[in-house]
C-alpha cells in the first residue's frame, strides 16, 4: 500500500515528493481530442500558485469559495489550493440553473467563484446581479470563454495564477498550512434538493481523513500502479471522495470532462478503477442483453452458457474462498479469456479491477449478472452527510441482495419504530450550513444520523428496504415503494426511464420512455409499420408488449404493488426539464407536474 494520512491542506505537496515527475492528472480535452498528463510535481506546483493568488485575492481562514465547473485539472488546483490556506471548498454541479447557483452564492456567502466554460459563466454573471455585493470575483478555467463586455471582475484562471506569485503569498501559504487542523471544515456540499431546498452538507478534514482511513482498510487491493477515471461529478460526495482516496494512494486520475462522451472515451484510457452511479450499469446490461437476443441461436447459447459458468464459478466458489471443481474452472477460464474478454474489451473495461457502484439502488440480477461476467462492481452505499460509504460489499462473501457490510469503525442500527437505518462515526457530518433546525432534525439525542432510508441489519450486512420519504400510501391505504418496482424494469433493453405512480391514487401506475433503439429494431422485425417515435408507442401492438414486459418484470410483487396501467413517452426525463437530478435520481414532483395530464388519464373510470 502506498496511502499516506497527511492533512489534506499539505497532501499534493508529500505525494509529490514521494512520485515527483511521475504522471497523476490525464486530461482529456473534449474540444481538441488531445490528451494532457499532469506530473505529481507539476500539480503541487499549480496548487502552490493557486493557494498564493487566493490569499492575493483577500480568501480569509475558513472562507468558503466556490468551483461551478465540469470535472477539469483546474478543480483538483482549486479543492486543494483552497485547502492549502484553510479555506472552504463548495463545489455546484456543472448544469446547475444561475438561480440554483445564486442560491449557493447567497447561502455560502462565496465572493470568490471559478467557472469552467461558457455555460457556467454565463450562468454565473446572472447570478451575480442578483447578488449584490456578494459576489466579487470570477476566476475563468477555460480560456475560450468570452466575457460579457460589461464585466471587470473576472479574470482567466492563467492571469490569477501570476497574480499570486511573489515572495509574500508564499509565506502566507506556507504559515496556514503549518496551522491546519483536522477539526477545519474542509468542503460544503450541497444536497441536490430532491425533495426540497438543497441544503449544505459540512464535511471536515476530520471526516476526510477518517473516510481515507476506513477504506484503506476495506479496500487493500487498489495502489498507485491503478488508473482511475474520474466520471462522475466532482460535487457529488461519491466521485469527490473517491478522487481524495486516489490522490492518497497515489493513484493516477484520468479526467472525463464531458460525461455524455464516457463510452467513446472509455475502450482508449481502460481504466483500472471507477466510480459509478446505477444507471451507467443499467445500460451497458442492456446492451449486453441485447446482443444475446439477437445472437445466432448457437452463439446465442454459448452466451448464456458462459455466463451461467460464470455465476457458478464466482458466485459459488471463487468468491466465497472454496475450491470450484476442476472442470468447472477449466470452463470458466476458457470464457473468461473469450467471451468475458472481448466484452470488456468492448465497454472499455478490460483492465479493470473495481468498480465501486453506488448512488442509487442497483437491481439484484444485474449485480448477479455483472459479477457473472467478472466485471468486478463493488456496490455500497452512502450519503452526502456520511462522507460516502457507509457500508459496502467486501472482498469476498458478499451478499447479493444486501448493500454490503459495514465499514469498520462505522456503528450502525436500525430504528425499531420505522426500521430507519442510524449511522454513527467519524465520517458523520457536523450538520448543514446555516440550518440549525435541520440538523437538529437529523439526529438522535445520542448522536446517530437519521439516513432517511429504511432497512435491516443482520450481523454486519445491511439491507435496504426503500427511502421513507418516497414511500407512497395508496387511496386504500396500502404502501408503495416505488423504487422496489422501478428496479424490477432496470436493465430491461426495451426499457430506458420508468417513474412509478400511487400516491393517493386507487392503483399503481408508471411514465415509461421506451429504450427506442431497440423497440424501433423490434418493430421491424415484427412488421410493425410507423412514422416517428410518437406513432410508434401509440400502436396497439407495441402496448401488448410493453403490457408483456411489465407483466414478467413483476411476478414476485403482491397484485396491490403491480403496475396496473402505464404510458409510453416519446421523450426522456431530461435535467433541462427538472426532471432527474445531475445525480440521475428522479425528481418525482417534477415528473408528476409536467405530466399532470397523462396521469390524470390513467386514471379515469
Amino acid at each position: 500500500m502506498s496511502y499516506t494520512n497527511s492533512h489534506f491542506a499539505d497532501i499534493i505537496y508529500r505525494q509529490a515528493e514521494k512520485y515527483g515527475c511521475r504522471r497523476e492528472l490525464l486530461c482529456l480535452d473534449d474540444k481538441s481530442g488531445s490528451r494532457k498528463t499532469v506530473s505529481w510535481n507539476s500539480f503541487a506546483e499549480k496548487v502552490r500558485l493557486t493557494s498564493q493568488a487566493m490569499v492575493e485575492y483577500g480568501v480569509n481562514v475558513q472562507e468558503n469559495i466556490g468551483i461551478y465547473a465540469p470535472n477539469m485539472p483546474q478543480c483538483f488546483y482549486a479543492t486543494f489550493g483552497a485547502f492549502g490556506i484553510r479555506a472552504v471548498e463548495v463545489s455546484m454541479y456543472a448544469t446547475s440553473s444561475s438561480e440554483q447557483i445564486r442560491y449557493i452564492l447567497e447561502d455560502a456567502h462565496i465572493r470568490l467563484l471559478f467557472v469552467g466554460e461558457q455555460q457556467q459563466y454565463d450562468h454565473a454573471w446572472s447570478a451575480k446581479k442578483e447578488t449584490g455585493d456578494v459576489l466579487r470575483h470570477l476566476v475563468i478555467f477555460d480560456g475560450d470563454v468570452v466575457r460579457h463586455p460589461e464585466d471587470s471582475m473576472s479574470v482567466y484562471f492563467d492571469e490569477f495564477l501570476r497574480s499570486g506569485d511573489n515572495a509574500h503569498a508564499e509565506e502566507s501559504v506556507k504559515t496556514r498550512r503549518r496551522e491546519a487542523r483536522e477539526a477545519d471544515v474542509a468542503m460544503i456540499l450541497y444536497t441536490s434538493g430532491v425533495t426540497g431546498e438543497s441544503k449544505g452538507v459540512i464535511l471536515t478534514h476530520e471526516n476526510l481523513l477518517e473516510t481515507m482511513r476506513i477504506h484503506d482498510m476495506r479496500l487493500p487491493m487498489i495502489n498507485d500502479r491503478d488508473l482511475s477515471m474520474c466520471f462522475l461529478p466532482l460535487a457529488h460526495v461519491f466521485e469527490k471522495a473517491w478522487s481524495c482516496l486516489c490522490i492518497s494512494q497515489g493513484i493516477s486520475i484520468a479526467i472525463n470532462r464531458d460525461p455524455k462522451k464516457i463510452r467513446q472515451i472509455l475502450p482508449e484510457v481502460r481504466p483500472t478503477l471507477m466510480c459509478n452511479v446505477p444507471r451507467f450499469w443499467e445500460k451497458v446490461y442492456a446492451g449486453v442483453q441485447e446482443k444475446i437476443a439477437h445472437s445466432p441461436f448457437f452463439l446465442r447459447k454459448m452466451l448464456l452458457h458462459a455466463v451461467k459458468t460464470g455465476r457458478r464459478y464466482l458466485l459459488e466458489y471463487r468468491d466465497r474462498n472454496i475450491k470450484a471443481p476442476l472442470l468447472l474452472a477449466l470452463k470458466f477460464h476458457f470464457y473468461d479469456k473469450t467471451a468475458f474478454t472481448l466484452l470488456k474489451k468492448v465497454i472499455g473495461l478490460n483492465r479493470g479491477r473495481l468498480f465501486p457502484v453506488a448512488g442509487a439502488p442497483l437491481a439484484d440480477h444485474m449485480t448477479e449478472f455483472l459479477r457473472s461476467v467478472n466485471i468486478p462492481v463493488l456496490y455500497g452505499y452512502g450519503l452526502t452527510e456520511t462522507s460516502a460509504t457507509v457500508c459496502c460489499y467486501p472482498v469476498n462473501n458478499y451478499v447479493i441482495g444486501s448493500i454490503g457490510s459495514v465499514m469498520p469503525d462505522i456503528k450502525v442500527r436500525i430504528d425499531k419504530s420505522n426500521n430507519e437505518i442510524l449511522v454513527k462515526g467519524k465520517t458523520i457530518t457536523s450538520g448543514y450550513y446555516n440550518k440549525p433546525e435541520e440538523t437538529a432534525k437529523v439526529f438522535t439525542d445520542d448522536g446517530f444520523f437519521r439516513t432517511g432510508d429504511a432497512g435491516r441489519l443482520e450481523g454486519d450486512t445491511l439491507f435496504f428496504h426503500e427511502r421513507i420519504k418516497d414511500l407512497f400510501k395508496t387511496s386504500n391505504g396500502k404502501y408503495i415503494a416505488p423504487q422496489a418496482i422501478e428496479l424490477s424494469l432496470a436493465g430491461n433493453m426495451y426499457i430506458e426511464q420508468c417513474v412509478v405512480i400511487a400516491d393517493t391514487y386507487k392503483f399503481v401506475s408508471a411514465l415509461i420512455v421506451p429504450a427506442f433503439e431497440t423497440l424501433e429494431s423490434y418493430a421491424r422485425e415484427k412488421g410493425i409499420p410507423y412514422d416517428g417515435r410518437t406513432a410508434l408507442i401509440g400502436k396497439e401492438e407495441v402496448m401488448r408488449f410493453y403490457h408483456s414486459i411489465i407483466e414478467d418484470c413483476q411476478k414476485g410483487f403482491a397484485s396491490y404493488e403491480k403496475i396496473k396501467r402505464f404510458t409510453l413517452l416519446a421523450e426522456p426525463f431530461t435535467m433541462e426539464k427538472g426532471e432527474i437530478t445531475d445525480t440521475l435520481k428522479l425528481r418525482r414532483s417534477a415528473i408528476a407536474r409536467n405530466y399532470a395530464e397523462q396521469i390524470r388519464e390513467m386514471y379515469k373510470e
